[in-house]
């Protein structure tokens, strides 16, 4: 038979699948994909579940249903005062992959070059290319994670057509600063392109750390395409339920790109988006404070057992440098290693980089789950390391 498609058939199972499938086989505590082990907020879990008994079943509008867009319109002005038309600048999606995808196929033509920052999140790069256009990669360094802005002002040129960006950035817990976004607003209308901004974890940020959205920066109003997540916001990362803001100019052709992809979202989960939308400032404060006291917690222990914890400023995940347990291998067997013989799975961070020579001796570690799972998670790591240690005694010996 003749060949398949030729970048899906080189492109590996997604490192999550790998590993949450190793979890499972080893009954191992999974600290390694980012999704909650408790549910999201009560009020927002009943209104879709009456939404699905009120006789509204069918088809929504293919941009969302009304009262989520506004939603997500009223939320914009709330957090970051940015004006938004519901009916004309909001498109809700079925989770945020698919509206970053929406928002790729929007502006990308082939042979167009995209801008991406390495570490990234697996799907980017094989969206860009499988739009038949160009990623121009641009690496950031631990333990940092500074933007290097020799490199990335290196990184634009005449056919830059946008940059994806992500922040509060995944795996790096990084939230960009005001003058890196400031500089790269500079770029992208210094190149006249566009910009599309993956902002998932958007509410979630700590030690004073504020997120801002790169479309509030002067210029880039209409050069943005901002996308969040409900799945992270309200811990409910099965609803898949994304949104992207952008100016009207941009809109049409993300609700196009949306209508090839799937053309509508559940409506009854879009009803309940909506109402979490809406909840009181201490929800969105309290969901901040509960991951951090989590980070603390997991971030104190690995500290304890041995790890080098690199700082975290938002998102779901810690990462760190296991090379001070005197582990000798690459961060995919100690992963491997992790999850068989302590029972606790990590993702390596080099499954983040899609150029050579990346740094190869990080885990990165979810602290999104109750505290008595992290604390069993802490308990055998700390056996596995003390196993560890005493073989290379009696070996020694």
């Amino acid at each position: 038979m003749k060949p398949q498609n030729d970048l899906l058939s080189a492109t590996g199972t997604t490192i999550f699948t790998v590993m949450s499938a190793l979890a499972n086989e080893h009954g191992a505590i999974n600290l390694g994909q980012g999704f909650p082990d408790y549910d999201g907020p009560a009020d927002v879990i009943h209104a879709a579940a009456a939404a699905l008994l009120d006789g509204r079943n069918q088809y929504p509008p293919m941009s969302g249903a009304p009262e989520l867009r506004q939603a997500v319109a009223a939320a914009n002005k709330r957090f970051y005062g940015i004006e938004v038309d519901p009916n004309a600048e909001v498109v809700v999606t079925s989770g945020a992959t698919e509206a970053i995808t929406a928002c790729l196929m929007a502006v990308l033509n082939p042979g167009d070059e995209c801008v991406l920052i390495e570490p990234l999140y697996d799907t980017y790069l094989p969206v860009v290319k499988l739009l038949g256009a160009i990623p121009k990669l641009v690496r950031l360094t631990p333990p940092k994670w500074e933007l290097p802005r020799a490199e990335l002002a290196a990184a634009f040129g005449p056919k830059t057509k946008a940059i994806l960006l992500n922040t509060p950035m995944n795996p790096t817990s990084k939230v960009f600063t005001a003058a890196e976004l400031a500089f790269i607003a500079d770029l992208v209308q210094k190149h006249d392109c566009y910009a599309v901004c993956d902002e998932v974890y958007e509410h979630l940020t700590f030690d004073g750390w504020k997120h801002i959205p790169l479309m509030t920066l002067p210029g880039m109003r209409e050069r943005c395409m901002r996308v969040g997540s409900a799945g992270k916001t309200f811990s409910l990362t099965g609803w898949k339920i994304g949104y992207v803001t952008c100016d009207r100019s941009l809109a049409p052709n993300v609700t196009k790109a949306h209508q090839n992809l799937t053309f509508t979202t559940p409506p009854n989960l879009q009803r309940g988006v909506a109402v979490g939308l809406a909840k009181d400032d201490a929800y969105f404060e309290g969901l901040s404070s509960s991951l951090q006291a989590k980070r603390d917690r997991l971030a104190a222990g690995l500290s304890r057992l041995g790890f080098g914890v690199l700082p975290t400023q938002g998102s779901y995940f810690i990462t760190t440098d296991f090379r001070p347990l005197g582990f000798n291998g690459d961060d995919v067997a100690f992963c491997r290693a992790l999850t068989i013989e302590a029972k606790v799975t990590a993702i390596p961070v080099t499954a983040f980089y899609a150029s050579a020579d990346a740094p190869n001796h990080y885990a990165r570690f979810a602290f999104c789950k109750g505290d008595a799972v992290i604390d069993a998670a802490l308990a055998r790591m700390e056996a596995w390391i003390a196993s560890r240690a005493g073989g290379v005694r009696a070996a020694a010996g």
